[in-house]
Formats: structure tokens, C-alpha cells, sequence
């Protein structure tokens, strides 16, 4: 039995898998990263879009194996920092971690600019708002963001009720409306003369492995949150059983949904030069589709659940990442604001910093770089994937360590091994073809710098301040103890 928890720094154990799920989903953000992520994968490798989203969903499966098997032994609302640092020590622990939680901050600021983007330009087609400064998509975005922080002190239940509910609708409609495009298209009856071709899944002539990972970047982008219900191991009823099988359900139904929907939007706009062209400069990919193959109305629903869509991924970020500092912060200060809970038992403060620092980047980015909402979007996505990427990476290394070094899950096939070490190539190699060649145009030249400069914050404060690693090797070192029947005894303190 584990011992009790102190008042104030525990979650409430309330939630089903389904409604981990709703997380995981929610970050992903199908709904919106379907209508405006292809469009980056096709400015480098063209008409194969859908062949990247593919290579895209192999690797995710791969990283999900890792999650699956860290989360069947650790539950605990710190996901990659506990993973990473129960395995690996303290200090990497505490850079997994820190990582993932600039992912989800950077990711905020990435959905709550998309829904900013999405709702003020609803606001303009039906009438609320015409003539729109420069500024209006700012504001509905921090409207979001404000909203976000709201459900996010609220009971993490209804919160995941929330997501389920936005998500759902928003990936219904898209699902339909591919549906009908497909359709008219295997019937030979659409407006542009396109045809059903698998030349998607192929790359033009001349097109290099290396250019085709380049691409694969922004699939993994769309993929990224999968794992957000790993955040979740202190709240769900049947931690151990019910966080594995919310992540691998997570990541089976986005590899299915990004590279069905890629290919049909790409074959709707036609794998041609001109149709790879409309298909990367479309404000609203499945937007378009529908109002050119069923009705101008369409377009204006999809453009609302785009916006919907990524206020939902916006309020699973600021989750995400308060429980990723709430965590942290108990570990390391026992008592201090950040790692305690509010009335609701949610992280109440630390999701008002998460919220506020992502407030802070936009109007920095505004003020001082000119930045448009678009600008912030793309900026954002770039940079929080690459760390992201360094989070994945050391989590996999634990992974290693857990399972076929230290031996703690000896149920585990030895042949598995593959599937981690397969992850560890994927993960390294996308990330060295986003540095090398090194990016020579603005605004890519900074998201390297970006990056790399949380990356060496956070190193620094690893290592340089006075006790850190040994404060977060306390609190770590409660994680492993064995509890009956074999299954890990996960001890909050």
C-alpha cells in the first residue's frame, strides 16, 4: 500500500480511459493540425504529403511502444520527468521534463494563435467583426487562452469532458466531408477534373531521403501531444492499465486519421504542380474541400471547428504543462505554491504561470518582432517540436535502461528490444536533417537557436544550481519501490 499523501499535493483520482483519451486527442488536435499542418509538409516534399504523414505515424507507434511500457510501471503526474529520471537519474529527469513542459508551453502559444487565426475570421464571415486590424486575431486568441486557464482550475473531469466533446464534433465533420470527396472523386464527378491516384505515396523525381524527413517534421508536429495523457497517472482510476491503452488508441488513430485525410485532400486538390500549389497556400485545407465539392457552408463550419479544435488543444496544453510544473515543483520544494493544489484538487497556480508565460511570449513576439498571429503559429510549432524531439529521446533511453538493463520487467520479450532502439534512429536522424544542412532564411535559422537555447537553460539549471539534482533524486527515489503482485508502488510525497 502506499503511504499517504500529504493534503495539498495530491490529484484527484476521478478519471476514465476515455476521458484520457480526450487529453491526448485534444492536444493533437486533429481538427486543426488536418486543415493548415500538410501545408508545411508540402512546400518541401510536394504531392508526397501523405507519404511523410505515413513515416510520420511509423515513428510515432515506435515512440508510443516506450510510453506504453514506462507508463505500465510508473504512475505519476510528471509523465517524461519521472520516466527519464527514475531510469536515468535526477539531472535527466529533470531536462525530460523540462522539455516537455517548453513543448506544451510553446504548443499554447502555437493552438491559442491557431484558434485566435480560426475565430476571428468566423467573427468576419458572419458579420460580428468586418474590417479586422492587424491585432484581432491576437485578442480572440488570448480570449482562448483565458478561457483555457479557466477549465484548467476546474475539476480535471470536466475539463477531459470538454475535450472529448470539441474534439469530437470537429473531427466528425472533417471525417464526413472527406468522405464526400472521396466519393465524388472514385465516381469521377468533381470540380477540378481530380482522380483517385496513389502517386501521393510516391515522391517526385529527384527527391532525396533526407529532403522526405524534412517533411516528415510537420507530421510529427501534427502527432505531438499524443502521450499528454502519461500526465494523467495520479487522476485515472486504473493508472497502469488505463494510460497505456489511452496513448497506443491515441496514436493508432491519428496514424489512420493524418494519412487518410492527407491523401484525400491532397488527391482533391490534385497531386499537380498547380494543385500542390493552391494545397500549400489554402487558408483552411478541409475548408476548401468543402466548399468546393458540397457548399459554401461548409467551409464555414469547418472553419469554426478549426477554431474549436484548437481551443481545445490550447486547453490541453496549459493542462499538460501545469501538471508537468505542479509535479516538478513538489519535488523539488515541498510546500511551495506551485506544487500544491487548489480547492478543485487541480494545480491552480501553476497553470496561472503557464498561462501567463505564454501571454508574455505573444505580446513579446508582437511588440518587439512584428509578429502576426500566423507568425507566432509557425514560430511556436517549429520550435516546441524540436524539444519535444530531445524529451522523446531521453525518454526512449529509459526506456532502454529500464526493461533490458535493469531488468525490472521481466515479462518483456528480449526481442523488443528493436522497437526502442528503431525509435532512438528515427528521433536522431530527423533531428540532425533539421540542423545539418544548418537553415541559411529567417525566420527557420532561429528555430535551432530557439530551441537550443531552452535546451542549454535548462542544462544549466540542472547542473549549476546548488542541490537541484539532489532535491529531485528524493522525490524520484520514492518511484521505485515493487508493490504486490510485482507492479510497481509509486509513492507521491
Amino acid at each position: 500500500m502506499s503511504a499517504p499523501v500529504r493534503e495539498g499535493t495530491s490529484l484527484r483520482r476521478s478519471l476514465s480511459v476515455w476521458q484520457a483519451v480526450g487529453l491526448s486527442v485534444a492536444l493533437m488536435a486533429p481538427s486543426m493540425a488536418a486543415n493548415i499542418n500538410p501545408q508545411g509538409t508540402a512546400a518541401t516534399v510536394g504531392r508526397a504529403t501523405p507519404l511523410a504523414f505515413f513515416l510520420a505515424a511509423v515513428a510515432v507507434l515506435l515512440i508510443a511502444y516506450v510510453f506504453v511500457r514506462l507508463c505500465q510501471y510508473y504512475r505519476h503526474a510528471g509523465s517524461v520527468y519521472v520516466f527519464t529520471g527514475a531510469t536515468l537519474g535526477a539531472p535527466a529527469g529533470a531536462i525530460a521534463g523540462l522539455c516537455l513542459m517548453g513543448t506544451y508551453v510553446f504548443y499554447a502559444l502555437v493552438t491559442s494563435s491557431a484558434a485566435g487565426i480560426f475565430g476571428a475570421s468566423f467573427l468576419d464571415i458572419i458579420g460580428v467583426w468586418n474590417h479586422q486590424p492587424d491585432w484581432a486575431g491576437f485578442l480572440v486568441g488570448f480570449v482562448a487562452l483565458a478561457l483555457a486557464l479557466l477549465l484548467a482550475i476546474v475539476p480535471a473531469k470536466r475539463a477531459a469532458e470538454v475535450l472529448l466533446s470539441a474534439e469530437g464534433i470537429t473531427v466528425a465533420l472533417i471525417v464526413v466531408v472527406c468522405a464526400v470527396v472521396l466519393v465524388r472523386i472514385l465516381a469521377k464527378d468533381t470540380p477540378n477534373d481530380a482522380t483517385f491516384t496513389l502517386k501521393v505515396f510516391s515522391v517526385e523525381p529527384g527527391t532525396s531521403t533526407s529532403t522526405l524527413f524534412l517533411g516528415i517534421v510537420f507530421g510529427l508536429l501534427s502527432f505531438a501531444g499524443f502521450e499528454a495523457a502519461s500526465t494523467l497517472g495520479e487522476e485515472t482510476e486504473h493508472p497502469q492499465r488505463d494510460i497505456p491503452r489511452a496513448i497506443l488508441w491515441t496514436a493508432i488513430f491519428g496514424g489512420v486519421y493524418f494519412t487518410v485525410v492527407t491523401a484525400i485532400e491532397m488527391m482533391g486538390f490534385k497531386p499537380t504542380a498547380d494543385g500542390v500549389a493552391k494545397f500549400s497556400t489554402s487558408p483552411a485545407l478541409v475548408g476548401d474541400l468543402g466548399t468546393s465539392y458540397i457548399g459554401s457552408w461548409v467551409g464555414d463550419l469547418i472553419t469554426l471547428g478549426a477554431c474549436v479544435s484548437a481551443f481545445a488543444c490550447c486547453l490541453a496544453c496549459v493542462v499538460g504543462a501545469s501538471r508537468l510544473l505542479f509535479a516538478i515543483t513538489r519535488d523539488l520544494a515541498p510546500g511551495h505554491p506551485l506544487g500544491r493544489t487548489g480547492t478543485n484538487a487541480t494545480p491552480a497556480v501553476a497553470a496561472a504561470v503557464v498561462s501567463g508565460t505564454v501571454f508574455l511570449m505573444a505580446v513579446i513576439c508582437a511588440v518587439f518582432f512584428d509578429a502576426k498571429p500566423f507568425d507566432t503559429f509557425f514560430w511556436s510549432g517549429a520550435i516546441g517540436t524540436l524539444i519535444l524531439l530531445v524529451a522523446y529521446l531521453l525518454a526512449t533511453a529509459g526506456c532502454i535502461k529500464l526493461i533490458w538493463v535493469d531488468k525490472k520487467m521481466p515479462q518483456v520479450p528480449t526481442w523488443e528490444i528493436v522497437i526502442p532502439f528503431a525509435a532512438v534512429v528515427v528521433i536522431v536522424y530527423t533531428l540532425w536533417r533539421n540542423v545539418l544542412p544548418y537553415p541559411d532564411a529567417n525566420p527557420a535559422r532561429w528555430f535551432p537557436v530557439a530551441a537550443g537555447g531552452w535546451l542549454l537553460v535548462v542544462v544549466l539549471v540542472t547542473f549549476l544550481v546548488p542541490g537541484f539534482a539532489q532535491r529531485l533524486a528524493t522525490g524520484l527515489r520514492q518511484l521505485d519501490h515493487s508493490g504486490p503482485h510485482g507492479e510497481p508502488e509509486v509513492v507521491v510525497d
